[in-house]
């Protein structure tokens, strides 16, 4: 039975992976939260590695508030970068294979095709460059891991779009939601499901991936089809601009190209629309 790490327990990316989990009889999954393990602090990150044997280590433990980054480069780097580098280094010595988390915000999003992952990278905010710092020092520091780049996370868990969203609604406040982006809405549970594929898969297929649910939406359109399929449009007024400030660069296009991960891992992607309308069924059943 393999040993699986999974930082950053109680995220959005974490408690998704403790209900997958549930599937792979044959991993025995140890979910640390951030009291238990903080993986900035190098010594606390050794110790714990010194004390608990593991095959694997997926880290979902990151600094994710695009817009706060701008203001606090500090922390974003030493939780995305800093802290990855002392994962990394530890999980080389102890002979672990680490998964690892990114972003398709480490692009610029100038290309207008979906992006693979020999593509140059160019990000334009704090938090993107900070990720791909992360990435960086994982390729240099431990040749046994898998890094996957994912775009636009939502769950049932946390505080995320789709959450947002509903409670807007719900409470009947007017929404304006722009148009200026285009990407993939990706939701977690997926995500998670295959980050424990890669681990159960027996396959050495080290390198970096991207993964995100297939189709492509502006954010006006994600929330649309969130309040369409909830039926909570009715209690909103939904509107798209083509202009929204924010402190915070993003990518005008961020698309990723998933047969990589695909081919290697073999793994199916899902329509965003059908998984959106997958995790919203049970919800839909009590708002009716």
């Amino acid at each position: 039975m393999k040993r699986v790490l999974v930082t950053g327990a109680n995220g959005q990316l974490g408690t998704c992976i403790k209900d997958a989990a549930v599937g792979f009889t044959n991993l025995e999954c140890v979910f640390a939260t951030k009291s238990e393990l903080n993986i900035a602090d190098k010594d606390s990150v050794e110790n714990y590695f010194e004390k608990n044997h593991f095959d694997y280590c997926i880290n979902t433990a990151a600094y994710t508030n695009v817009e706060k980054a701008e203001s606090e480069e500090e922390q974003a780097f030493l939780i995305n970068a800093e802290a990855a580098k002392h994962l990394a280094k530890t999980c080389k010595k102890h002979d672990v294979v680490l998964l690892h988390v990114s972003t398709d915000y480490v692009f610029d999003g100038t290309k207008n095709e979906p992006y693979i992952e020999t593509d140059i990278t160019n990000p334009i905010n704090v938090y993107g460059a900070s990720k791909l710092k992360g990435e960086a020092y994982i390729q240099k520091l431990c040749e046994k891991h898998f890094i996957v780049r994912t775009s636009w996370l939502y769950s049932q868990y946390g505080h995320n779009f789709l959450n947002s969203m509903m409670k807007y609604a719900e409470q009947g406040k007017p929404l304006t939601i722009t148009t200026e982006q285009t990407g993939t809405p990706t939701n977690a549970n997926d995500l998670a499901q295959v980050l424990l594929k890669c681990v159960d898969s027996n396959k050495d297929g080290y390198g970096l991936y991207h993964f995100s649910n297939s189709g492509k939406a502006t954010w006006y359109d994600f929330a649309k089809e969130i309040l369409e399929q909830t039926g909570l449009i009715e209690k909103t007024k939904l509107a798209q601009t083509d202009y929204y400030r924010t402190f915070a660069k993003r990518p005008v296009y961020s698309i990723l190209n998933t047969s990589k991960i695909e081919n290697v891992v073999g793994v199916k992607t899902i329509d965003w629309k059908e998984s959106l309308k997958a995790l919203l069924a049970p919800k839909n059943n009590t708002l009716h």
